[in-house]
């Protein structure tokens, strides 16, 4: 074994190593305090309540372990058998080294890795959601939304993987500042379009309907200066009872869509600081900055791509053959082996990034504090939701640190008490 792919080997397992390790970590933190209400959410959470969601976060725990080992098996499987180099030389010999045929290889490479994990998104949707009184969505949905999700890559993906692929000969050694700059073109784009083009395919969305809550919500907007012309109910029902709300789209094609789900279980007051606390992602200008550290690791990757595709131990440790030059084709292992890999790097940057994103949602928190000019409302919304989901109330905090985008709600709620 070539010494990078013994180096490989080893980040890959040290990371699932150490997810399980947090895993375990996690699921004893919650079993040590699953027979008795926290003090702190006593009169917030009934006994049987609180078990329900103990019982809820030990299942997905377990069974996120399960996924986690089998994915990581099929991983080192593809990576280190052989199987990668065989079926390009296959696929090359059969259609050619065209770009056309080489993005067909890493479309079918991809789907062809996206299929062991079908069973266990239907088990985790039918099994472990409709255990605990979630799922909601018929098999015929299920299976619709995976054949719009394909059905999309290739109409969106394959052409961009293509430009992608003609500027490394049309651009030669800075290919990569040229296609970072694309794919970042490419994703704002899709912001744009998405609310309304992609999103619907998937969900219905209607105006909210004429009425108190309507008013309420479109005062807060004007008084919070946010600039919106559309409050839309999506039809989360039809998934799953779990609810949310959010902004989305850019510019004048930007909308407030708030669950079905959400405006069933909330009251008007706190519908009105779930989304004083959204305007507050707006207004702090969260959405630019994590887009701009998106668009960071767009120019980050294609550059390590790039170097990783003048390496020869790049290409010998996964049994591949050096080329060198421009040609698009001999590019794609490297695009394909960096974007197999790239999970292990980031890994270990997540806790950093969780930082950064639970200091956003403390930020959002104040500003609907201040919007609302009173913390009761958001807090009671954060407690029926925390309840609702059936949320951990006792996450490991190492574990958090690694996993948690947003602060749990003793967090919250202690960050709205000093802000108070």
């Amino acid at each position: 074994m070539q010494p990078f792919a013994i180096i490989a080997l080893v980040l890959i397992l040290t990371r699932v190593v150490t997810e399980l390790w947090l895993s375990g970590l996690n699921q004893r933190h919650v079993r040590e305090r699953a027979n008795e209400v926290p003090f702190a959410f006593r009169g917030v959470i009934d006994a049987a309540m609180y078990r329900r969601s103990v019982d809820y976060t030990l299942a997905k725990g377990r069974f996120g372990d399960i996924v986690n080992v089998f994915d990581t098996v099929v991983l080192i499987a593809v990576l280190f058998s052989g199987l990668l180099p065989w079926a390009f030389g296959r696929f090359s010999v059969n259609l050619g080294m065209s770009i056309l045929a080489m993005v067909g290889f890493l479309f079918f490479t991809g789907i062809a890795l996206s299929i062991p994990g079908l069973p266990f998104a239907w088990y985790a949707q039918f099994k472990i959601e409709q255990r605990f009184g979630f799922n909601t969505t018929s098999m015929k949905t299920w299976i619709a939304d995976r054949i719009k999700g394909l059905f999309l890559a290739l109409l969106l993906g394959y052409p961009l993987l293509l430009l992608v692929l003609k500027l490394i000969e049309w651009t030669g050694t800075n290919w990569w500042l040229w296609a970072a700059a694309v794919v970042i073109a490419f994703q704002l784009l899709l912001l744009l379009i998405a609310p309304a083009i992609i999103m619907p395919l998937f969900n219905k969305f209607t105006p909210l309907p004429e009425g108190e809550l309507r008013q309420r919500l479109f005062a807060l907007a004007q008084r919070t200066h946010f600039p919106t012309r559309s409050i839309e109910v999506m039809d989360g029902s039809k998934r799953s009872r779990h609810s949310n709300a959010f902004f989305t789209g850019l510019g004048r094609f930007r909308k407030i869509v708030l669950f079905d789900t959400l405006i069933a279980q909330l009251t008007e007051p706190e519908l009105e600081s779930v989304l004083a606390h959204e305007i507050g992602h707006y207004k702090k200008r969260h959405v630019i900055k994590m887009l701009s550290v998106s668009m960071a690791g767009v120019v980050v990757a294609f550059a390590a791509t790039a170097w990783l595709a003048r390496q020869q131990w790049f290409y010998r440790a996964f049994g591949f053959t050096y080329q060198g030059g421009f040609a698009a084709a001999h590019f794609v292992p490297a695009i394909l082996l960096f974007a197999m890999l790239a999970g292990t790097i980031s890994f270990w940057f997540s806790p950093l990034v969780h930082v950064w994103s639970r200091r956003f949602e403390y930020e959002a928190d104040a500003f609907a504090r201040v919007a609302m000019r009173e913390t009761q409302s958001l807090i009671q919304a954060l407690r029926k939701l925390t309840k609702n989901n059936l949320s951990n109330l006792t996450p490991h905090p190492l574990y958090s640190s690694f996993y948690y985008s947003h602060p749990t709600l003793l967090e919250r709620e202690r960050a709205l008490g000093i802000e108070g």
